[in-house]
């Protein structure tokens, strides 16, 4: 089959790999209709990859048919149109059964001292081969596995995956007061729903970017904005509109790798120029991220509010300002999407034909899996308004 595999920093290739196979009782092999590229997929392209290994499928967000179930799988059979949630969980071990499913203790990863398995996602998430690809191998498919309706476009349902999932919980964890407002920082396509989901619950949503199409798609949705690339003081235009306080929450939807860093962006950089097996312990315990975006968002925050981290971080020695957030009396919340967790809430909003929140209104590229290495540096360039970029094998 045909798939995406990982050979360096900005060097991905589509290449022919062996067909997946059903390994164990409850694995499936699904047929990939529809794989998204992942903001998170752009740390393995340029910071992550001195956890990756020469030849590694990527990519984390997929859907398609079944082709072919173990026999302990009873939940899917073949035929049956699937989302895969991005973290592996199996469903029924202690943390799966408090809903804790990207702490999954069954595929949770122990030799890194991480959590649940992801797809496609570096020896620290226990390089499963990833969903850019022709097929995939599904473990833990007795759980994990979303079935949708037969017809309409993938993408009405592709974003169970990861990104709806990821926002709802996004916005859950700001825990905003009814009737309260929420600052948005970052409208790339997590950011872009965060937004979408707060509004549509009620809330006065702030969204903050300094990409001009990200800036128009979230006005299209009704967002007040702030062009970041306009105002110098993006925090104190915050206050200027909530009445010198701040928004009661503030959702981080950029991560490690946010703009207006420079030293840790060096520092990133140099990390990478040395060889793997230097630059990963190196990484693990002293690494550092680009800290302007949650910065800025303890700034934006009111005092006793809440600040939600969704966007990616993988520093270990980050400075934090403890005296001004232990000042404010902030609260964080934060950490990978526990996918299954959301199902329920959000498929009523993704089958409701009225599209309450504009699913078919974020992919703005469609291109066949041969073009992923174009896709790859257009995503990450920001080239031709690319914000979401789904491939089709």
């Amino acid at each position: 089959m045909k798939a995406v595999t990982w050979h360096g920093k900005r060097d991905v290739r589509v290449e022919d790999v062996p067909d997946p196979a059903v390994k164990e009782p409850n694995d499936a092999v699904i047929r990939v209709t529809s794989t998204g590229i992942c903001g998170s997929d752009l740390h393995l392209y340029e910071v992550l990859g001195p956890f990756m290994a020469e030849g590694d499928i990527i990519g984390h967000e997929a859907m398609g048919v079944v082709e072919e179930v173990g026999p302990a799988v009873d939940t899917i059979k073949p035929g049956d149109r699937v989302v895969i949630p991005f973290n592996i969980s199996c469903g029924h071990c202690h943390m799966c059964s408090m809903e804790l499913y990207a702490q999954c203790e069954t595929t949770q990863v122990r030799e890194q001292g991480t959590g649940a398995a992801l797809y496609g996602y570096t020896k620290l998430y226990g390089q499963v081969p990833g969903g850019q690809a022709e097929y995939l191998r599904v473990p833990e498919a007795q759980f994990g596995p979303i079935k949708v309706p037969e017809g309409g476009p993938d993408e009405r349902f592709l974003f169970l995956s990861d990104v709806l999932p990821t926002a709802w919980q996004a916005v859950a964890y700001a825990d905003i007061p009814e009737g309260g407002s929420v600052t948005v920082y970052g409208l790339g396509p997590i950011g872009q729903m965060c937004a979408r989901i707060a509004a549509h619950l009620g809330h006065r949503v702030i969204g903050v970017d300094g990409v001009t199409k990200r800036l128009e798609m979230a006005r299209r949705h009704g967002i007040d904005v702030v062009d970041a690339s306009e105002v110098t003081d993006v925090p104190e235009e915050i206050r200027q509109r909530t009445s010198g306080r701040g928004t009661d929450s503030v959702i981080d939807a950029v991560g490690m790798e946010a703009h207006g860093s420079l030293g840790a962006k060096l520092a990133q950089t140099l990390t990478g120029m040395l060889p793997g097996a230097v630059a990963a312990p190196l990484m693990t315990h002293t690494g550092v991220d680009r800290m302007a975006a949650l910065n800025q968002s303890i700034d934006s925050v009111r005092r006793g509010g809440v600040i939600s981290i969704i966007g990616v971080y993988g520093g270990m020695t980050d400075p934090m300002p403890m005296l001004r957030m232990f000042d404010k009396g902030i609260t964080l919340r934060m950490g990978q999407a526990h996918v299954r967790k959301w199902t329920s809430a959000l498929m009523p909003l993704v089958t409701d034909e009225s599209d309450p929140l504009g699913v078919m209104d974020l992919t703005t590229h469609r291109m066949p899996l041969e073009r992923a290495p174009e896709a790859y540096e257009m995503f990450q360039r920001k080239k031709d308004g690319a914000i979401k970029i789904v491939l089709q094998p």
